[in-house]
């Protein structure tokens, strides 16, 4: 199928297609053969390194409980972060320049600070200026790291949302004497969220894997730092970052197979059934097309 971005291939671009496909799996095929022969050597392949990960230990001890922490962390990031990205965006797009100028420093200044500087900053501010204890400090220092840098990332996804509808929907909605505070919230932002899910829901993979700098640096109990603890107790360095490694795909592929679905489904109930209504099945009001018509001599309808 052609397309204004894309050709149909023609039978030499065809046969191109399945010689370079082909030459990829083979060394995909060799790649992984490499690495199996490594671990091979390196003994990483013993059944005595595997084995903690087959017992319900490993996983209600360790894995279980920091898949727990970064679910949570992560999900009270997002909760927090999207309403914040959100008020942000529009407060970018806003008429009064103070509210544009203050809004725009704040989202540059934290999207230019890597989230690890913020969760260190946060950090420190919990210890110095709070008291909360040092079992909950490392939660809210992560939150608040993630937070800060990533309401920035989505305040300028909630304004590329909204540029980029057409501007007749703006210019409709002031046609019909809506002030811009409802054209926003009740014609613009609704049809911006099927634009913004797929960029909404890559922030939520990234966030789910920041988490685990807090892990590193601040000693969150997170999914990674929860592997380390395990490592150091049954020697296997290596098989514990791939099944962690995997529980990481699992989680994001969940994730963006929901983001998927309810796009589609968004999609889907926006669309017109295309059917076309008669004259009888309309009911005219007199009054908001211009009051009475005249029949004749003074009549009216």
């Amino acid at each position: 199928m052609s397309s204004v971005l894309y050709d149909t291939p023609g039978p030499r671009a065809k046969r191109r297609n399945v010689l370079l496909s082909v030459v990829f799996t083979l060394l995909l095929l060799l790649l992984l053969w490499w690495v199996w022969q490594k671990m091979d050597d390196k003994n990483q392949l013993e059944w005595n390194l595997w084995e903690p990960f087959t017992t319900g230990d490993a996983w209600t001890t360790y894995f279980l409980p920091g898949l727990g922490n970064t679910l949570k962390a992560a999900a009270i990031s997002m909760v927090i972060a999207l309403p914040l990205g959100a008020v942000f965006g529009i407060a970018r797009m806003s008429d009064h320049a103070w509210v544009r100028g203050a809004a725009g420093t704040v989202v540059e200044f934290f999207r230019a600070i890597p989230v690890l500087l913020l969760m260190l900053f946060a950090n420190e501010f919990y210890v110095r200026s709070t008291d909360i204890s040092s079992e909950q400090r490392p939660l809210y220092a992560v939150v608040t790291g993630l937070v800060l840098y990533n309401a920035s990332v989505l305040a300028e996804v909630v304004r590329a949302g909204i540029l980029s509808l057409p501007k007749g929907q703006t210019e409709a909605a002031f046609a019909v004497g809506l002030r811009k505070g409802q054209t926003m919230t009740n014609i613009l932002l609704p049809q911006a969220v099927t634009a913004m899910l797929p960029a909404i829901v890559s922030q939520l993979v990234v966030i789910v894997k920041d988490t685990a700098l807090g892990g590193v640096m601040l000693g969150f109990p997170e999914l990674l730092n929860s592997r380390q603890t395990l490592a150091a107790n049954y020697a296997n360095v290596i098989p514990s970052f791939i099944v962690v490694a995997i529980i990481y795909i699992i989680v994001n592929f969940i994730l963006t197979s929901f983001a998927s679905w309810l796009e589609q489904r968004l999609r889907r109930s926006k669309k017109s059934t295309g059917a076309v209504l008669g004259e009888d099945t309309v009911e005219v009001n007199p009054a908001a097309v211009g009051g009475t018509y005249g029949t004749g001599a003074g009549g009216t309808i």
